[in-house]
């Protein structure tokens, strides 16, 4: 309990507690995470949005897998992150960074690499609130070309759309 109070004075009352209901062996998942069928990351598409969010995965797998326990070199991490997922979803034209592809990209120093305390916003229509998580360490997010965060802020540009196309192979 002493714990638990320190922590929440230190964060000012912004600390979040949780229960990990899957993969509490550490040691066990580096093993795990070297397998080829293994793809890291979790989302639910935002249908629990006000109870969860998993929007810090990347930033934690990259920060914590990557550049603190080095289980996965950058080069590995970024491809588990980008063209994985991609292939298994059957994007298409994306998830690498290729002629003719789409330009997302990620600007980052991995040295700086850090999420922040979620916070609980109430900016869903009508009020709806749901859980946001920021990142630090992130210089741009560039989207087909065109620079959408900078430093973590909103630039105004949406160059972006919904995909409708996907490869059922």
């Amino acid at each position: 309990m002493e714990l638990i109070v320190d922590r929440l004075l230190q964060s000012e009352g912004r600390e979040v507690y949780n229960a990990w209901f899957f993969n509490r062996n550490t040691t066990s998942m580096e093993a795990y995470l070297q397998l080829e069928g293994v793809v890291p990351g979790l989302g639910d598409a935002g249908a629990h949005a006000g109870q969860i969010c998993d929007a810090d995965s990347p930033t934690f797998y990259l920060s914590y897998w990557h550049r603190d326990r080095k289980v996965v070199s950058l080069e590995t991490a970024v491809h588990q992150l980008t063209a994985k997922p991609a292939a298994v979803l059957g994007l298409i034209d994306r998830g690498t960074l290729a002629e003719g592809y789409f330009a997302d990209i990620n600007v980052f120093d991995p040295t700086a690499l850090q999420t922040q305390y979620p916070e609980y916003v109430n900016d869903f229509p009508n009020g709806k609130g749901r859980f946001v998580i920021k990142s630090r360490g992130y210089a741009a997010t560039v989207v087909n070309g065109k620079v959408v965060t900078e430093q973590g802020r909103h630039t105004g540009e949406r160059p972006g759309r919904v995909i409708r196309e996907f490869s059922r192979g």
